[in-house]
């Protein structure tokens, strides 16, 4: 665990000391280390994640594009310009750009044209998926394909089932599709959303972090409550909370390595675990996290005081 009383860093890169190197070298405009790293990268899990850090750092550059110029049948170029593309169009999205359908249209044809080049990738399958919610109204039939479930809703469920294909459990794909049932739930607050969750949980193997996607929603719905509703504190301790966290813990925390867990993953378990006073267990997901955290979920407790929240909490764990 990170020094006592030492206030915890946020880094996309967290733990990956590799992609951490990159990013210094993408953001002084150079590319050659992207194209090592990724050429260096063959677990699926990692080249999602490290596409989607590299994304986010790279949107705001003409990085890619000049990498892409330089070497136009790269296929890592190729995919790493959908990323791009992507991540241009929801940002657009969010703050409601005039110009985000553009935007849309281009990300749903660079990626398209990542499908093409990379068939056995599940990343361009992740960006269709990330580009769904932009479809505000379902318009789009595949946005509004049957479930593989009863109890699920239409969806864009065509998309996921090719990035599972590609890479079953894939943590980004269940993701995008729950970040979609956020925006498109039509059958109660959450509830569709809180559905899938626990469907995605229930068929994943041990070690996935779809075992982690309750979590997620638990805090979802505080968040939506903007934490007025002093009935929702009761919610961290309940049956069913403790139940999600501790079976985050078992069903993922202590079947993975460290090397393959999300920063986002552990600060929302040692949330859940503290917030369920499970402080012992806690204390061994801030062990693991190190000097690293994320804002999230810890800001919607207090946003102001986001890291003094997660630094409370990790004090409360070092006891146990």
């Amino acid at each position: 665990m990170a020094k006592e009383g030492a206030r915890p860093a946020y880094d996309p890169a967290g733990h990956d000391a590799a992609l951490r190197a990159t990013l210094q070298e993408l953001r002084t405009g150079r590319w050659m280390s992207m194209r090592r790293l990724l050429s260096e990268t063959s677990a699926w899990w990692q080249w999602t994640q490290r596409t989607q850090v590299l994304a986010a750092a790279a949107a705001g550059t003409d990085v890619v594009r000049i990498w892409l110029s330089e070497e136009p049948q790269s296929v890592p170029a190729t995919v790493m310009h959908a990323r791009v593309s992507v991540e241009r169009a929801l940002r657009a999205h969010r703050e409601r750009h005039a110009h985000t359908r553009d935007l849309w249209q281009e990300a749903w044809q660079a990626s398209h044209g990542a499908a093409r080049a990379a068939p056995q990738d599940p990343v361009p399958w992740v960006c269709l998926l990330a580009l769904s919610r932009l479809d505000g109204e379902r318009r789009w039939a595949e946005h509004r394909e049957a479930p593989p479930g009863p109890m699920l809703p239409p969806g864009p469920w065509g998309l996921l089932a090719e990035a599972d294909k590609r890479d079953p459990y894939n943590r980004e794909a269940h993701h995008r599709m729950l970040q979609f049932l956020y925006e498109h739930g039509t059958s109660g607050r959450l509830a569709e959303a809180a559905g899938y969750a626990h469907w995605a949980a229930d068929t994943a193997p041990p070690g996935s972090a779809l075992h982690v996607l309750p979590l997620y929603v638990r805090v979802e719905r505080y968040r939506r409550s903007g934490g007025r509703d002093a009935a929702l504190d009761l919610h961290w301790v309940a049956e069913d909370a403790t139940r999600e966290a501790r079976r985050a813990l078992y069903a993922w925390f202590e079947q993975t390595f460290t090397a393959e867990r999300s920063l986002l993953d552990l600060n929302h378990l040692a949330h859940a675990l503290w917030g369920a006073l499970q402080f012992q267990d806690a204390a061994r997901v801030f062990e693991a996290l190190g000097p690293y955290w994320t804002p999230l979920p810890w800001a919607y407790r207090t946003p102001d005081q986001a890291v003094e929240v997660f630094l409370q909490a990790r004090a409360r764990c070092r006891p146990a």
